[in-house]
Order: C-alpha cells, then sequence, then structure tokens
C-alpha cells in the first residue's frame, strides 16, 4: 500500500446506486490491532431522494437494516427518502448555529469564498462541541442495528455525516490520518455537474454559472474543517476516544461490541 495513501483506494469506498449522493463503503480501513472494518456493513451518504428505481433495487441489495437521517426536518420534508426503501428509520435532527448564519447569508448572495470557508470551520467545529448528545444518539441506533447495514446520511453527507464517521472510525481504531483521508474523499465522490449545480439551480435564480471555488467552499471540504473538529475536541479532552467516552457516553462493552461486529481478522 502507498505510504502516501493510508486508507484503500477510492474505487475499493465507491458504492454504485444509480441516483445516490456521495454514496461510500466505510470498510477496509485498518482499525484497532491491525483488523479490517468490515465492508458492506457501514455506509455514509448524502440525501437518498434522488435514487432511480433502479437505484432503489441496488439499495435494497446492500442490505441496509438502518438509515440514521441527520437533516433538519424542514430538509427530509424538501428531499424525503423514499418510502420505498424498506429499512428502518432513525432520524436525529442536527442543525449547528452557524449553519442558520449561512443560510441568510446565501439568501443575501454576497458570500465570499473566505467567508465561507471561516463558517464551514466554525460549523465543523460546533458539530463537536454543541451536539455529543445528537451522535451518542447514533451510536445507539449504531449499536441497535444488529440485522443488515448501518447508513448515517445527512444532505451532502460531507457535514454532519462527516464528523459522524470520522467518530465511528475513530470507535473502532482507525488512525486519525486515514480518518482525515475518508473525509476528504467527498470532493471526489460529489458530483459537480450531475449533483451540485442542478441543486443550486433548483433553489437559486442563478443568471450565470457560479464560481466553482465559491460553490464547494459549502459544497465539498476542506482540511481546515475536519481539523477544527479535532482542535474542539483537545480544547477538553485527551483525544477522540476520551471524548467518545466522557462526551458521547460509550462504555467499554460498547466499544467491545462495535469493534467485534464491524472489524475482521486480516
Amino acid at each position: 500500500m502507498n505510504p502516501q495513501c493510508p486508507g484503500p483506494p477510492m474505487s475499493e469506498q465507491a458504492v454504485t446506486v444509480d441516483g445516490a449522493v456521495n454514496l461510500r463503503d466505510l470498510g477496509g480501513y485498518t482499525g484497532v490491532g491491525g483488523a479490517l472494518v468490515r465492508r458492506g456493513k457501514l455506509f455514509r451518504s448524502g440525501t437518498l431522494t434522488y435514487l432511480t428505481d433502479t437505484g432503489v433495487g441496488e439499495f435494497a441489495d446492500l442490505e441496509v437494516g438502518l438509515i440514521c437521517d441527520l437533516r433538519r426536518e424542514d430538509e427530509r420534508t424538501l428531499e424525503p427518502t423514499p418510502e420505498s426503501l424498506s429499512a428502518s428509520r432513525l432520524e436525529i435532527p442536527i442543525d449547528p448555529g452557524s449553519s442558520a448564519a449561512i443560510r441568510e447569508k446565501l439568501a443575501e448572495q454576497n458570500f465570499p469564498v473566505a467567508d465561507r470557508i471561516r463558517f464551514m470551520t466554525a460549523i465543523t467545529a460546533e458539530l463537536i462541541t454543541d451536539h455529543a448528545e445528537d451522535y451518542a444518539l447514533m451510536f445507539e441506533g449504531l449499536l441497535g442495528a444488529e440485522d443488515g447495514g448501518f447508513l448515517v446520511h445527512c444532505s451532502a453527507g460531507k457535514d454532519r455525516t462527516g464528523v459522524g464517521c470520522a467518530l465511528i472510525l475513530h470507535a473502532l481504531g482507525v488512525p486519525r490520518d486515514v480518518v482525515v483521508q475518508d473525509y476528504l474523499l467527498t470532493n471526489q465522490f460529489m458530483d459537480y455537474e450531475g449533483h451540485v449545480l442542478p441543486r443550486l439551480a433548483s433553489r437559486w435564480e442563478l443568471d450565470e454559472e457560479p464560481d466553482r471555488d465559491e460553490v464547494m467552499a459549502l459544497a465539498g471540504v476542506r482540511p481546515e474543517y475536519i481539523h477544527a473538529a479535532y482542535a474542539a475536541v483537545e480544547q477538553s479532552f485527551d483525544d477522540v476516544e476520551h471524548y467518545i467516552r466522557d462526551a458521547i457516553g460509550l462504555r467499554d462493552a460498547a466499544f467491545t461490541e462495535l469493534r467485534s461486529r464491524y472489524l475482521e481478522p486480516r
């Protein structure tokens, strides 16, 4: 394996489901004791609204038993999850304070790249400082999902989902550099032409094609976003595992159960 690329290649994270947004398998990463995260058990994605009929069938083949939806109620109303998906649903609405400010700034349509980056950095830190109870509910759902796979998603599958998946991977003992790599894969999985621009056009009147850097400051991810989450952890805790134990409330038995269920020896 290339030492500059500590996780499996991007192609191995890809999941083919027609109409899916930023859908990936978290399997294949090396966790505690050198064991590998099991494939086909843990998934992350953005909205599932745009699954085609073919995509619904392909999604069924994944055998996801629980869909954990981190979106606000208004987001779920605007982009509903197809009723035809048979998986159980767990709704945990997460809405960082800074995200409301972003929505206000977008309405003004005067939002420079630097401000967008600053807001997104603040949002990612707030997910750690203000939403431990919500991520505790996510872990509760994950621990209860004994049958089938587990999928966690939000709207784009990158911020609320990105932090949630980072916490899951850390709970399984995946190293920080690999977790950061997984977080940044959003920039390669997000379909700018096929999803991001049409979605913008459906919500805003666009006189001309927007600047890609401005759009991707919000629609993509940057290293400083996830590093802000780590900085927020380190303000009060020794490391992420202590945050998961002390802020989220996972006990030894929960760590043992997660690692037994989602890790496999090489």
